[in-house]
């Protein structure tokens, strides 16, 4: 299932794994993903499940539609709020989500003022800077850089993540880290030196990452690894 981090003063994160549910291959087992082309019925049980082991109601979660855009949307309650790629809550009885399976989820919280925010940074994401963008959001609700604390889940990483040059270039435009080279010695992009990037410009020093690789965690869907296949899930919410 994943381990509960403490991100401070009653706010905690986590991050599903593959284990646990009762999705069939290739989407085997705890897939939470309900556009992933698995059986609707086999999501909505694994989401009962993942949320009931973590401590919380589903009735309590904000999903995002993730369109793969720098756009962050304010949520007022669970659900879905909406197409998105950030979403930030004032609310205490809120648990946000973001859904992944090679992209980075951005889990970020100022305890103090009680502003949460979720992100899903895949390549055209990082390239917009929708983690920029969850940030200013945050601000925005009552939010101060100064005690925004950052939770970066698994994400494919620049040695596993082949892109053609042009793909590369084009995502290291406006953020210069995420330009890398593959093991393979190809063009790669590194989302986690991108986006760790975005955050400290944005003004946010706390900022701390998972630290594994999609393609090289079994545990982990990974979409570069097999696909179709299922998405996991990171939350952060306040108890």
């Amino acid at each position: 299932m994943g381990t509960i981090i403490e991100l401070g003063h009653g706010v905690r994160a986590a991050v599903t794994e593959r284990a646990g549910g009762v999705s069939a291959p290739p989407y085997d087992s705890l897939n939470l993903g309900l556009g992933s082309g698995d059986e609707r019925e086999a999501v909505l049980a694994n989401r009962e499940t993942a949320a009931r082991r973590l401590g919380f109601g589903l009735d309590r979660v904000v999903w995002m539609d993730q369109v793969h855009s720098a756009d962050v949307l304010v949520a007022a309650g669970p659900g879905a709020v909406g197409s998105c790629d950030g979403v930030v809550t004032t609310r205490s009885d809120l648990v946000l989500a973001s859904m992944a399976a090679d992209c980075l989820p951005v889990l970020a919280a100022d305890a103090e003022a009680g502003v949460l925010g979720a992100a899903h940074s895949g390549r055209r994401g990082t390239a917009a800077g929708v983690a920029a963008n969850l940030v200013r959001t945050m601000v925005a609700q009552g939010a101060d850089t100064d005690r925004i604390t950052v939770l970066l889940g698994p994400a494919i990483c620049g040695k596993c993540y082949e892109v053609p040059e042009r793909v590369r270039d084009e995502t290291a435009r406006r953020t210069p880290e995420a330009a890398c080279v593959t093991r393979r010695g190809t063009p790669g992009v590194d989302m986690l030196a991108a986006v760790t990037a975005q955050l400290r410009r944005a003004g946010v020093t706390a900022v701390t990452a998972d630290g594994r690789c999609t393609a090289e965690s079994p545990e982990l869907f990974s979409h570069r690894r097999g696909a179709p296949t299922g998405r996991f899930a990171s939350f952060v919410w306040r108890d």
